[in-house]
């Protein structure tokens, strides 16, 4: 069974936390969400109670997702521990996945380097490597990327897709082909 890291940072944004834990979930697979603190508000004032706490290890994981929202994504950027863990996951070719503002993290810790990525509208001009396309959901190699709220789930269906889960029968029954055609 594939396991996934989501790391809950104070001030992430909530709809693109919770929407990918709960798809991932929905797909059968193991998704902890590992906050900085054992509890952790969102941007929008949402108190999250997280699965485990930020130990600075994440080995055990196939994929991390970052949430993003501020100042989440800038707390994620700033912790020197998570920077070590995104390289050890692009060196060992483990998925790393970014929403919203979070590829900021993606870039301090050098990942987007000659890769494509979204995010959200702006934040590119905040980042200097990298080659930026402004799509719902942007996956290069084993880093996915993607621009925002209104977009988490067709990130988390990717998620599911990328990890070998059946995205296409999920969508379905959750309507989401309904409305959106995909």
């Amino acid at each position: 069974m594939k396991k996934i890291a989501l790391l809950l940072a104070p001030g992430f944004e909530e709809i693109e936390a919770l929407t990918v834990v709960d798809v991932l979930r929905r797909a059968g697979m193991t998704c902890h969400m590992i906050g900085f603190a054992a509890t952790v508000t969102g941007s929008h004032g949402i108190t999250v109670q997280a699965d485990q706490v930020w130990s600075g290890r994440l080995e055990d994981y196939d994929m991390v997702v970052l949430p993003g929202g501020m100042p989440g994504s800038a707390n994620l950027r700033d912790d020197d521990r998570l920077m070590q863990e995104l390289r050890s996951f692009q060196e060992k070719g483990k998925f790393t996945a970014a929403i919203c503002a979070a590829p900021i993290a993606l870039s301090r810790a050098g990942l987007l380097k000659g890769k494509d990525f979204t995010c959200y509208d702006g934040v590119q001009e905040g980042i200097e490597d990298g080659n930026y396309r402004k799509e719902t959901v942007v996956v290069d190699g084993s880093l996915i990327t993607s621009r925002g709220p209104s977009t988490a789930l067709a990130f988390a269906y990717e998620l599911v897709r990328q990890l070998g889960g059946d995205a296409d029968q999920l969508a379905a029954a959750m309507l989401y082909t309904d409305l959106f055609g995909q």
